[in-house]
């Protein structure tokens, strides 16, 4: 029987998709302080199912925010709740969920920067839409054929590129990773480590991972061996850091949970010098229609994984954090009211993070719009007055060092009179 290349990529657990390179159409910034051999790296992390902004980052000093959430609401910094604490003050106006406590020392140190009201201009209520305009930084345009961080690696051709130069921690590849520069998406690195010869079983996986390799390399198909041949180079690569037998840092601790395993494999790789560039991890469960929970309940503990995972992260890369900056995002945010269960629904802009040593952090950045009815995205969501694109173009020209991100935001006319600043 034959074995297609797509069986072995699919039971390996491994997906890499692109062969080969296209003509280079962005230029990479030279900067002249910038200590040869060193790489700076981005992980995109995506909440997926729509979190709601407004109990992450809480806007205590809108009094507005508490009569429209009467049962959900986190209590501002003064004061206390029978259910439990109360926001983590950060300037006076705006706190952290309790459960995010983990995140304040990393404010208070401007490692960690807010950008509130954010997110996509189009108005779309749908997950998939919304996600998927995101993720491809075309926002209303559903043709675009790649994702934005992938057109940032075709920009920046690497010939001798490590397979793990982009890697997606995810069940299928992303939409923001999908497009001709190769990208390797795994849910777990341990799922297709066919290493190993400890024991009998482990040297009977061997010599079929080699019969493989030797199949493959003599194919005459120069896309099926091309990939071949970067799929045993990344089986060759985690079999020399023995990605299961890692230990953190600093006396880090991730939380249990797939965000926390899925950082601790991006610590690996970095570590490892495996060649990682962009990372890209997902965690879903924001989408709380019912019982959402305000100081504890379905959001608090989301939001103490997300946290935690993201504190664990900063702490085990100790001063590699130097050259890393990590961006969250989420499609769009939800309704500034609750809804009669205690829940809110699809809303509009949000909260994103910025965690990193370039990060000028310490601050809520972003222009307010309020929360009064006619302050409002149609009567009912929190206003948007900062486009993902420029958050987005803010970290590829300040942090990755685009010169020109035209191509990476095609139809977008990036100006860095809309970047917030968050970068040094």
């Amino acid at each position: 029987m034959s074995i297609s290349r797509r069986y072995f990529l699919k039971t390996s657990g491994l997906s890499l998709f692109g062969a080969g390179l296209v003509p280079s159409f962005l230029r990479r910034a030279a900067y002249a302080l910038e200590t040869p051999g060193r790489r700076k790296i981005l992980v995109a992390i995506f909440q997926r199912g729509a979190a709601d902004g407004l109990n992450i980052v809480i806007p205590f000093g809108e009094k507005e925010y508490h009569s429209m959430r009467p049962t959900i609401a986190i209590p501002e910094p003064s004061k206390r709740s029978e259910s439990g604490p109360s926001a983590i003050d950060l300037d006076g106006f705006f706190g952290l969920h309790p459960s995010l406590s983990s995140l304040k020392p990393l404010f208070d140190t401007r490692q960690l920067a807010i950008i509130h009201a954010s997110g996509s201009p189009d108005s779309t209520r749908s997950h998939f839409d919304a996600q998927d305009y995101m993720e491809s930084a075309t926002p209303g345009v559903k043709s675009t054929p790649d994702g934005w961080l992938n057109r940032f690696l075709q920009g920046a051709p690497e010939p001798d590129a490590s397979p793990f130069r982009a890697v997606a921690f995810a069940s299928s590849t992303p939409r923001t990773m999908m497009g001709a520069a190769s990208c390797l998406c795994t849910q777990d690195l341990q799922g297709f480590h066919l290493a190993g010869n400890a024991n009998p079983q482990a040297r009977g996986v061997q010599l079929v991972a080699n019969a493989f390799e030797e199949m493959y390399a003599t194919a005459t198909d120069r896309l099926l061996s091309s990939t071949a041949h970067e799929t045993f180079e990344a089986i060759s690569t985690l079999q020399r850091i023995q990605i299961g037998q890692y230990q953190p840092a600093n006396g880090a601790e991730y939380p249990k949970g797939p965000l926390g395993k899925s950082l601790q494999q991006v610590a690996q790789l970095i570590k490892s010098d495996a060649g990682l560039q962009v990372a890209f991890a997902e965690v879903g469960g924001w989408d709380n229609h019912v019982n959402e929970g305000g100081v504890t309940g379905q959001l608090a503990n989301r939001l103490k994984e997300f946290g935690d995972a993201l504190a664990a992260f900063h702490k085990d890369m100790g001063e590699q954090m130097a050259d890393i900056t990590v961006l969250t995002m989420s499609e769009f945010g939800r309704t500034a009211r609750e809804n009669g269960n205690r829940g809110t629904d699809h809303g509009h802009a949000n909260a994103m993070f910025v965690l990193g040593g370039p990060v000028k952090g310490g601050k809520v950045y972003g222009d307010w719009p309020g929360l009064k009815d006619h302050q409002l995205h149609e009567g009912r969501d929190l206003a948007l007055t900062t486009d993902f694109r420029d958050v987005f173009a803010e970290v590829a020209v300040c942090h990755l060092g685009v010169q020109d991100p035209t191509g990476i935001f095609p139809g977008y006319t990036v100006s860095p009179k809309r970047f917030r600043g968050f970068l040094a």
